[in-house]
């Protein structure tokens, strides 16, 4: 019995970390029956990249703020207002492009530190915050761009190959995706700091009570965030190479399917950069394939916004799934009843508790915030 429900529970946990996959895949499948002659080839592949990559780099970075468990609406405007700014500086101002990139960069990690101080030392709801934040930059956008597009009859070529860079016949914008959701995924499941911020989503006030720097590492996040979405806007307008204030809150929707929808895959229950990827591929497929069918124009929109209800409802249902397994410990085969099993209860001890003794050694040392 035990055996048989030891194979039950992993049977679950298998689904439970790889049916978004799964459901990709099929919906590839299905697509491909369907259309034969235009869904599986190389200029859909390369569609769904170009239309997918913009989203993937913003909700990396959504997922970094929500692994500390704060929201950022501000990722959309923000992008958009990089994405103008930087053909500003290069077309109006005549800085170099790589400066201007710099720049950009710089005042997106600044964004990013305000939502930080609003959220964390002004005690504001991120969700509040972030949204003000996010107003106020799509109004200097406006005010930049007074109401007009920002466009060139020419640019850099180190700046378009920002975007039309291919190697080995790989798209820039998907290494730019790979690469960054790699980094997150060594700090977060390698790095003491990767701990530290999954244990400040889990529990703030225990992770505080054990020494780590709560202020530090929630700001932190959030500047961290708003640099990777000014790279976003970056790679957005060497794609477009127009600078438009629309181009940027339509990235909203998506970005929050792709952060919370990934929550519910790879690592259930807490946000992961590949969880992230899968998800922002599944809405590429299923985007892709439906539009292909005839879909309308208002396919996206629906899409988006019924994957997001799905999507919250799924990582709400995941981490109590979480939350339920762990409270449970099942025996091993041949083990005494009384004896639980260790790989569950050491794969499912908490963050914060699992580095524990580290940061007790260093509270003596740093201030608690």
């Amino acid at each position: 019995m035990q055996l048989e429900t030891l194979r039950t529970r992993n049977l679950g946990n298998a689904l439970s970390r790889y049916g978004l996959l799964i459901l990709g895949l099929l919906l590839i499948v299905a697509f491909s029956v369907a259309l034969p002659n235009s869904f599986p080839t190389n200029r859909t592949a390369q569609s769904i990249l170009d239309a997918q990559a913009i989203v993937a780099l913003l909700a990396l970075a959504e997922t970094l703020v929500v692994i500390v468990g704060e929201y950022d609406l501000s990722v959309g405007y923000s992008a958009g207002f990089s994405s103008i700014l930087v053909l500003g500086l290069i077309v109006r101002d005549g800085i170099p492009w790589a400066l201007a990139v710099l720049l950009v960069i710089a005042l997106g990690a600044a964004i990013g530190l305000v939502n930080g101080l609003l959220v964390y030392v002004a005690q504001i709801d991120s969700f509040i915050a972030t949204l003000g934040t996010g107003t106020l930059v799509y109004a200097a956008s406006n005010w930049y761009t007074n109401g007009q597009q920002v466009t060139a009859e020419r640019l850099p070529h180190g700046f378009t190959s920002i975007y039309s860079l291919k190697i080995l016949h790989v798209p820039g914008s998907a290494i730019y995706v790979l690469v960054v959701a790699a980094a997150l995924w060594i700090v977060l499941d390698y790095m003491p700091l990767g701990r530290y911020l999954y244990a400040l989503g889990g529990n703030r006030s225990a992770a505080q009570l054990t020494g780590i720097p709560a202020r530090r590492f929630v700001i932190g996040a959030f500047v961290a965030a708003g640099a990777l979405v000014a790279v976003a806007g970056v790679v957005l307008s060497s794609r477009l190479q127009i600078g438009d204030v629309g181009n940027g809150p339509d990235f909203l929707l998506p970005t929050f399917v792709g952060a919370l929808l990934g929550s519910t895959t790879i690592k259930p229950g807490r946000a992961n950069p590949w969880g992230t990827l899968v998800a922002v591929f599944v809405l590429g497929v299923g985007i892709a394939g439906f539009q292909q069918l005839g879909g309308s124009y208002y396919i996206t929109p629906l899409f988006n916004g019924s994957t997001l209800i799905i999507g919250v409802g799924a990582a709400g249902y995941a981490a109590r799934r979480v939350r339920k397994v762990r409270s449970v410990p099942v025996a091993r085969p041949g083990a005494s009843p009384e004896s639980p099993n260790s790989s569950e209860s050491a794969d499912a001890a908490q963050p914060a508790l699992a580095t524990a003794p580290t940061m007790a050694a260093e509270s003596n040392t740093t201030k608690t915030l």
